[in-house]
């Protein structure tokens, strides 16, 4: 019997190892990601003591784009072709994501990403402007609306975080991995392709979208040096919950869209921003899941045109030369 047990153990250590050595996967230099994952477009700009990678496309009126947890500033791809025709498109790398990495003070509450979206905007030299975010962006979108009205003109939101989650509301599992201490360790390093599969799987109401492509850009970017410790600290950051109050002083003309089928943040929540925010239109898309602006990325930018032209046409019209 104790010989038993004992095959029985290094089998497990042989396959426990295997594991391990399968998913495996060091940082990929930030020279690499910059060769496969910058547009000919774009720039970097130096914010906090980060180099910032951002993307600034079209003319006309700013609309600044925030992505969510875990993305980057390529979940915006599709809506910058389809709008900058019309409007000057800027998106970028949040901290702790993409490009740009991690904050080196590893503080990554929403009043720091707030007062990070300000300096960023100052240090590119724009002082007013549409805003629109996805999940996490959604929040500090909504944050940075209160904390600095004069400079919003315009909100958009797109399955937004700031709403608390029910008692009995499940957290992806990507995010229960990073909270166990253990886990999040060894996160650093044996980091599963699978577990980003199943995330996209998640946030995508039709799956079959989800190409090799873009599983491999996000699971090549959560590799940049400093991304992995830096999702471990901002899944962990200790912070009071932004007062969803908030959005009741938040008289600029706002968009709502919503996936029906988000699995990470229910369209309920929609009605809920809908009832706090004074002056807002709501669409919500049936079949679409956590991530509309990728998964119809032509419907949605319509519909933000839309919005943006019916509360900028005034501007629009003097721009034109007579």
């Amino acid at each position: 019997m104790i010989k038993i047990l004992k095959i029985i153990g290094a089998v497990l250590l042989v396959l426990i190892g295997g594991a391990v050595l399968f998913n495996y996967h060091p940082d990929i230099s930030i020279e690499r990601l910059k060769d496969k994952y910058t547009y000919p477009d774009s720039r970097f700009v130096a914010v906090e003591g980060m180099d910032v990678h951002y993307r600034a496309a079209g003319q006309g009126p700013v609309l600044l784009l925030l992505h969510g947890t875990g993305a980057s500033l390529h979940t915006w791809e599709i809506w910058t072709e389809e709008l900058r025709d019309s409007f000057t498109i800027i998106s970028l790398d949040l901290p702790a994501f993409g490009l740009t990495g991690p904050f080196p003070d590893r503080e990554y509450s929403i009043a720091h990403y707030s007062s990070f979206i300000n300096l960023f905007a100052q240090a590119i030299n724009i002082d007013s402007f549409a805003l629109g975010g996805n999940s996490l962006g959604g929040l500090i979108a909504w944050k940075f609306a209160s904390d600095y009205p004069a400079k919003v003109k315009e909100l958009i939101l797109l399955d937004a975080a700031g709403i608390p989650k029910p008692v009995d509301g499940e957290t992806p599992l990507a995010f229960r991995l990073a909270k166990n201490p253990v886990l999040a360790t060894i996160m650093q390093k044996v980091t599963p392709k699978s577990l980003f599969r199943k995330s996209l799987h998640e946030v995508y109401g039709d799956p079959a979208k989800v190409t090799p492509e873009l599983l491999q850009r996000y699971f090549e970017l959560f590799r940049r040096p400093g991304n992995r410790q830096a999702y471990v600290d901002r899944i962990n950051q200790n912070e009071a919950r932004i007062d969803p109050s908030l959005l009741k002083n938040i008289t600029q003309p706002s968009l709502i869209l919503w996936g029906e089928n988000d699995e990470w943040i229910p369209v309920e929540n929609a009605n809920v921003f809908s009832e706090l925010l004074p002056n807002d239109t709501v669409i919500i898309y049936p079949g679409v899941g956590h991530l509309p602006m990728e998964e119809i990325p032509a419907q949605t930018a319509q519909d933000v045109r839309n919005f943006l032209m019916l509360h900028r046409l005034p501007v629009l019209k003097e721009a034109v030369p007579q």
